[in-house]
């Protein structure tokens, strides 16, 4: 056992199958990312890797029905091809059959976004909006709508010269900001350059003075075209913010009309004159809604420009194979 314990959690194919687990992927989908760990077979080492890696670190109290279907299907899985069970992987399982009710038909969609919504649609969306940051990632970044501060790391991590992370909630800025501190990131003195910043900014309530401040170069918002009751406020912010440099529209204007014979690798790296630019990832959940969304953004002279057949976008988080990447619309907007 102490050998087994030595593997290298790094390696591609086991750090996919314990993310997948952590994300709470359907059991199929984690048993292939298994297999593809131990290159088709479940083999005793395999297994000693899920368990120290994923059944030993699980919290029963909210995992336990997730766990218990995870199990059931990796046994199963292991003993119709031949192979040998570990006892630990048995006794876990019996000691979940005791504690929880069997009421898998209830719980079949079961998952606690709260606990790990950094793996969920809203970050999701955004990771994939990483690729479209320009070469000159010098510049100052802002993002709408945070969550719990995932691209804030990102960027930070490829040294962004300033990024200031938002969100209306106080109890989601107040995750955010242990999430950011966990990975070593101050989030104190909005003042210093090189640090990643969280404010409170409820879109309804900002005044032009609180968003003039902040004079980002490039805005990021992901899947924030939802709600109808908030376009007309979501619309004032990024107008405002995309207009805070008065040489902003003639400018990208004119740069946005030589954009259209540029090839798409190099289409996100324009820097499109010197004004802001915005880039939302979102998914047209009501074409309605979104159709308001482009009635606004028009009254306030914003131009919006799908970008999603012309830019291939990373597949930022390989182990989400349940989620449906292809509905996802990205759009870059400016003045």
């Amino acid at each position: 056992m102490a050998a087994v314990e030595e593997l290298d959690i790094k390696v591609s194919s086991c750090l996919h199958m314990v993310s997948a687990f952590l994300a709470m992927e359907p059991p199929d989908v984690v048993i292939s990312f298994v297999r593809e760990f131990g290159e088709g077979s479940i083999t005793e080492s395999v297994q000693s890797c899920i368990w120290h890696h994923c059944i030993t670190k699980a919290d029963l109290k909210w995992q336990g029905p997730y766990l218990k279907r995870f199990l059931k299907k990796l046994i199963l899985e292991i003993e119709s091809s031949g192979g040998l069970v570990l006892d630990e992987l048995y006794e876990q399982y019996a000691s979940y059959m005791i504690s929880l009710q069997n009421d898998d038909d209830n719980k079949g969609n079961f998952r606690v976004l709260k606990t790990i919504s950094f793996l969920f649609p809203n970050a999701n969306l955004t990771d994939g909006l990483l690729i479209l940051i320009p070469a000159e990632i010098s510049k100052p970044n802002s993002k709408v709508g945070s969550g719990v501060g995932l691209v804030g790391i990102c960027l930070s991590y490829v040294k962004a010269s300033k990024v200031i992370l938002s969100d209306g909630d106080l109890s989601t800025l107040a995750n955010m900001k242990v999430n950011l501190e966990l990975n070593h990131l101050s989030t104190d003195d909005l003042e210093h350059q090189k640090k990643v910043h969280c404010v409170c900014l409820p879109w309804e309530s900002a005044s032009e003075d609180d968003l003039h401040c902040f004079a980002p170069d490039i805005i990021l918002g992901a899947d924030i075209i939802y709600d109808p009751s908030c376009l007309p406020h979501l619309v004032r912010v990024l107008s405002l913010l995309l207009k805070h440099k008065k040489h902003s529209h003639a400018e990208v204007g004119a740069a946005g009309r030589a954009l259209d014979g540029l090839p798409a690798d190099e289409l996100l790296r324009h820097p499109l004159g010197r004004g802001s630019v915005a880039y939302i990832a979102s998914v047209i959940r009501n074409i309605d809604t979104f159709n308001y969304f482009l009635s606004l953004a028009k009254q306030a002279k914003l131009v919006v420009t799908d970008l999603t057949e012309k830019v291939e976008v990373s597949k930022f988080l390989p182990y989400l194979r349940s989620y449906q990447r292809s509905s996802i619309r990205i759009f870059r907007i400016h003045v």
